[in-house]
């Protein structure tokens, strides 16, 4: 790919940009998560993490924020660098930054099931049958009751509604799905299944980019 991943964040800047808008409806969700979470030690786990821009924030204000064991795994050195730096400046010694492919699903196997799973950036840089099979991952990465939060644009085809009916089939419940901006859509999913344990050395997705996608 040939996409800068790292310039891509700066639309995040601009307070009316749809990645702006995308990232204040999921810092909304996660905090309603975690106000809801179970009491105890918490986990999660974000794939394709970026620079963090969701999480880290969050987990910096919220009064859980010492009971969340966290991993983000994102393949761009520099992106990782800034979400690295981010979690340390706020103080969460919990937040873990790996530099590596987030479709492995030995990246998890520690964590999972998790508690928070992020899937945000990926459903629209993915083929529609690597969505399906992520979303059928996502009843071993996510624990019961936990949530799965997860973004897709609405161009034409728009998949939003044919994801969710894939999510209900893996035994979630929808808790929102909203499109804050234009063209974007945010869902938000808790599960209310039994986690299937996570296979070993699987390939999730290929993460192709928006750009090389029929």
């Amino acid at each position: 790919m040939t996409k800068d991943w790292y310039a891509w964040h700066d639309d995040y800047d601009e307070p009316a940009s749809a990645l702006s808008r995308r990232l204040a409806e999921l810092r909304t969700r996660l905090r309603e998560a975690l106000d809801n979470a179970r009491p105890g030690p918490l986990r999660a786990v974000s794939l394709c993490a970026g620079q963090g821009r969701d999480l880290i924030p969050v987990l910096a204000a919220h009064p859980r924020r010492d009971d969340v064991t966290a991993r983000l795994v994102e393949l761009d050195p520099r992106n990782a660098e800034v979400a690295r730096a981010a979690a340390a400046d706020a103080g969460l010694t919990r937040v873990e930054v790996v530099v590596g492919d987030a479709a492995s699903t030995d990246a998890y196997a520690d964590l999972a099931p998790a508690d928070l799973v992020l899937v945000c950036g990926v459903f629209g840089n993915i083929s529609e049958s690597d969505i399906r099979r992520t979303v059928r991952h996502c009843a071993a990465l996510c624990a019961t009751g936990g949530t799965v939060f997860w973004t897709r644009h609405r161009r034409s085809p728009d998949l939003v509604p044919t994801i969710c009916d894939w999510f209900a089939e893996e035994g979630f419940v929808p808790v929102s799905v909203n499109s804050p901006a234009d063209g974007v859509g945010v869902g938000v999913h808790r599960f209310a299944g039994e986690p299937r344990p996570l296979p070993a050395g699987v390939t999730m997705f290929e993460f192709v980019g928006h750009d090389h996608l029929p």
